[in-house]
């Protein structure tokens, strides 16, 4: 397995593939073209050129960033992919704020996916100073 990771190269055409890849009922085409119009970053992983996985980068830039659409093709889970892509996440976040910055890096997690985020640093919500993250869709 030969694994790559290629930013801002994402077509809504594969992040609808990637996106059903892991079960998740997908938006339509015009909605992902917005959304990805406005993502700070995609990072896209490959084996050979094959896309195996993707997260986008949401936030404001300068105090919040959010982690959005996490998606790793069954096949490749549990292979080093994620990390490979939440690793090239956050060097992207340090690449592009000031040296002496402190910024929030959140997301909500599956419940099959918390032992992972844990294992790269995150906090559950609720904890002792913080209250539970949170979201409500709207439509």
């Amino acid at each position: 397995m030969a694994l790559t990771i290629q930013i801002n190269n994402l077509s809504p055409e594969r992040f609808l593939r990637l996106y059903a890849s892991v079960g998740w009922e997908p938006p339509g085409i015009e909605q992902v073209q917005k959304a990805l119009e406005n993502t700070i970053a995609a990072f896209t992983a490959y084996d050979e050129d094959i896309p195996v996985g993707m997260v986008r980068l949401i936030g404001d830039g300068g105090m919040s960033f959010y982690i959005k659409d996490f998606a790793v093709v069954p096949d490749y889970q549990s292979k080093g992919v994620g990390s490979l892509l939440l690793n090239a996440l956050e060097q992207y976040i340090k690449a592009n704020i000031a040296p002496d910055w402190a910024v929030s890096l959140e997301l909500i997690s599956s419940k099959e996916a918390v032992k992972f985020y844990q294992k790269h640093g995150f906090e559950e919500r609720p904890c002792e100073w913080d209250g539970p993250g949170m979201f409500k869709m709207i439509r």
